[in-house]
C-alpha cells in the first residue's frame, strides 16, 4: 500500500484545527485496513516530520434520509497524529 492509499485526505473541521493549533497533532481520513505503523510512516514520509504517536478510531457512518428515502453514510477510519516536539507543523489547509 502506498503512502497516498493509507492517507486519503486530511480532516479539516474546527475540532482538527483546534488540536492542530494547540496540541500538535493533525488529522487524516485513512484507509480502513491501515494500522498505526503504516499511518506514522506514511506521515512521516509525505510530511517530512517525526511523529510521537498515532491514535485511530472508526467512525461509524451516520443514517441519513431524502424525504421517504434513508440510507447509510460509509464507515470510515481517522487518525490523529501527534508530532514531536521542535517539528513544524504542515500547511495544508488555509483557513
Amino acid at each position: 500500500m502506498t503512502i497516498y492509499e493509507v492517507i486519503k485526505r486530511p480532516v479539516v473541521t474546527e475540532k482538527g484545527v483546534t488540536k492542530k493549533e494547540n496540541e500538535r497533532t493533525l488529522c487524516f481520513e485513512v484507509a480502513p485496513d491501515a494500522n498505526k505503523v503504516m499511518v506514522k510512516a506514511a506521515v512521516e514520509r509525505l510530511f517530512k516530520v517525526k511523529v510521537q504517536g498515532v491514535r485511530t478510531t472508526n467512525q461509524v457512518g451516520k443514517l441519513r434520509r431524502r424525504g421517504r428515502f434513508a440510507g447509510y453514510r460509509s464507515d470510515w477510519k481517522k487518525a490523529y497524529v501527534t508530532l514531536k516536539k521542535g517539528e513544524k507543523m504542515p500547511e495544508y489547509a488555509e483557513i
